[in-house]
């Protein structure tokens, strides 16, 4: 259907020049689709990750992240310069810097009871856990979308939708990715993740969010 004014032209009798003037104060808008009895589409967080993840969500991080150690030990001694080569630069300026990361090792720990379930990945060799892998199906924070420069606050209508978004993509990594992973016997396999973390997060050891994820073989 063709756009509508908000407001009427005024009848045939009255001058030329009243009718343009009225025309002035006039303002066209969208005529609302039917499809959706007239209302605007509804915020569907899970979807829009969805339309996102395999597109530019993965392969950003992919591009982005760099090995974990290195990633870690420059996060520790000048967090700006972490966040310049590997975090996002467009993040709020009062945000902590989430990082980008590729972390490979051995798992010498796992917690698979809890539906927050981890594992504790050894990155440099020395037996002793570095990081702390979340495996799901529940996943606190945010750390994958806070890690996206092409994710921003104020493309949302209000801190709500915010903050769905970010769950979504735990939800979404979990549905695609971390639900397929083996769940017995995980100490001693080695492991593959492309994932984000957020720093001072206040966990003993780096908690890494992943993106991908890939367990080997049982030794």
């Amino acid at each position: 259907m063709p756009n509508k004014p908000t407001c009427s032209i005024l009848a045939a009798p009255l001058l030329a020049v009243t009718v343009g003037v009225s025309l002035i104060g006039c303002k066209i808008l969208p005529t609302p689709s039917a499809e959706n009895g007239g209302k605007p589409p509804a915020f569907n967080a899970d979807k829009m990750v969805g339309d996102i993840w395999a597109a530019k969500a993965v392969p950003y991080l992919q591009q982005k992240a760099g090995p974990f150690p290195e990633v870690h030990a420059l996060a520790k001694a000048d967090p700006a310069a972490a966040g310049a080569k590997y975090g996002n630069p467009k993040k709020q300026a009062n945000s902590p810097w989430t990082f980008s990361v590729r972390l490979e090792g051995k798992i010498v720990a796992a917690n698979t009871q809890s539906r927050a379930a981890t594992m504790d990945v050894d990155a440099d060799g020395d037996g002793k856990a570095d990081a702390r892998v979340q495996i799901g199906p529940a996943m606190r924070g945010t750390a994958l979308r806070d890690s996206l420069d092409f994710i921003q606050f104020n493309d949302f209508t209000n801190q709500i939708d915010f903050a769905q978004f970010g769950k979504a993509f735990n939800i979404y990594a979990d549905k695609t990715v971390l639900s397929k992973l083996p769940r017995d016997a995980l100490e001693g396999r080695s492991v593959r993740v492309v994932g984000a973390y957020l720093i001072g997060s206040g966990q003993d050891l780096p908690l890494v969010t992943p993106a991908e994820a890939e367990i080997g073989p049982k030794p």
